[in-house]
């Protein structure tokens, strides 16, 4: 999607807009923590994966993405409405990181890898939570991988 050189912004918006990053936020660092404890040993932003997961456990092989809830489309439909400035901008910037998070799953699962994807507010409001989800992947994984060396 190509981006034009200037938007329609107030210089209120501009300046929040420079806070936002892409890599480490809070919820991301607080989950990947959290994994450390419980044992999972993981890489960070691993480009070698299809959309760079925030979380890439190699030994079960789970893609983890921690995704704000504006940019990724949470409750979509019933945000895209309430948009009021930039309207086509945004509506087109969302909805192609939506239909790129669909491709990166289908391209990450035809490489046997799992992706998860949990909203920030998620991960911050229930970090226990997330990583029993995680844990009971993992352990999926495990009996998937006993029971294929069991046939053969």
């Amino acid at each position: 999607m190509k981006h034009p050189k200037s938007y329609d912004t107030t210089p209120e918006t501009s300046e929040r807009m420079s806070h936002v990053h892409l890599k480490q936020g809070k919820a991301e660092v607080l989950l990947a923590k959290r994994l450390w404890h419980f044992g999972f040993r993981y890489r960070l932003n691993d480009k070698r994966l299809p959309g760079s997961p925030d979380i890439a456990i190699l030994k079960y092989r789970i893609a983890i993405f921690v995704d704000g809830e504006f940019w990724h489309g949470q409750n979509w439909e019933e945000r895209k409405p309430k948009l009021k400035r930039n309207r086509e901008y945004w509506i087109a910037k969302i909805e192609e990181n939506i239909a790129r998070d669909v491709r990166n799953d289908k391209d990450l699962k035809t490489r046997d890898w799992y992706p998860v994807h949990f909203w920030e507010k998620e991960v911050l409001k229930d970090t226990d939570g997330c990583i029993e989800t995680i844990r009971e992947l993992a352990e999926q994984q495990i009996e998937e991988t006993i029971e294929n060396e069991r046939n053969i």
